[in-house]
């Protein structure tokens, strides 16, 4: 395999390109696929969100898309299957909140004993993925002009601490992991209020603005105001399926399927 028929390339509007990566190739137990890597094209910078897995070039893909614009790189956040093709891009940004976590190699050893022999890739570097030379702060409100296109950020903690949505001028909101249709890993049921502010702070923008589409870094897009109430009131209900959980040593976490067959959660036990 290589990065030819690893990656799935969709172009999907004039600025818009989705490169899709399945992730269950590392481990069963990640059954997100697929991964949606977005770019964007402005008239004169392209945005590049997220790096993937690390387990093939993705540059020379986005090199040959975005043609003479200068790029900009963006992790969403720092779970493994975002930043490990970091190292391919001299210079990357992150939320200021997890700086320090992709500045250092990326340990995933926690990969040694999956059944998919794909893990040789990271084996080959003792399961330490090293970073970009630079990484960069992002924070809430920054905004980037990419020409004719303007993104701004909104820090959305709960998924993880430096958890970034992204709103661009065109109407679409890039969820990352805050917002997404399948397995949802969650923090710890105490800090379920984080993640509802931040899927509330989501909500109003549609209050602001009509006709905002929703692109989440997970399976389906695009998706619309209803992927962030059902997330909600799921999230909401927990409490009242809190006895149907089931342990999942893998991810340590609990396991509970959502009732409407939307989510499956699992939720952090420390």
């Amino acid at each position: 395999m290589s990065e030819k028929n690893h990656f799935e390339i969709s172009k999907h509007k004039d600025y818009l390109y989705v490169i899709k990566e399945n992730i269950s190739l590392v481990h069963p137990a990640y059954t997100n696929d697929p991964l949606n890597i977005y770019l964007l094209l402005g008239a004169h910078t392209a945005l590049l969100l997220d790096t993937g897995c690390g387990l093939f070039p993705i540059k020379p893909i986005v090199d040959e898309l975005i043609g003479k614009r200068n790029l900009l790189v963006f992790n969403t956040h720092y779970h493994w299957d975002h930043p490990l093709g970091n190292v391919e891009f001299g210079e990357v940004y992150i939320h200021e909140n997890e700086v320090k976590l992709v500045s250092n190699p990326y340990d995933v050893s926690y990969f040694k004993d999956s059944p998919n022999e794909i893990v040789k890739v990271y084996a080959a570097q003792n399961f330490l993925i090293p970073p970009a030379d630079v990484i960069k702060p992002l924070k809430d409100g920054d905004t980037f002009d990419l020409g004719e296109i303007v993104v701004e950020i909104i820090h959305c903690p709960g998924h993880s601490t430096g958890s970034i949505c992204l709103l661009a001028s065109t109407k679409e909101l890039f969820t990352s992991d805050v917002a997404y249709y399948g397995d949802q890993f969650l923090p710890k049921k105490e800090d379920f209020p984080i993640v509802l502010k931040s899927l509330s702070k989501l909500i109003i923008l549609f209050e602001k603005q009509e006709n905002i589409e929703i692109y989440p870094s997970h399976r389906k897009y695009p998706c619309d105001k209803n992927l962030l109430t059902d997330l909600y009131d799921g999230i909401t209900n927990i409490e009242k399926i809190w006895d149907r959980k089931v342990a999942f040593d893998f991810f340590e976490s609990w396991q509970i399927d959502d009732p409407s067959g939307k989510f499956r959660y699992y939720i952090a036990r420390e």
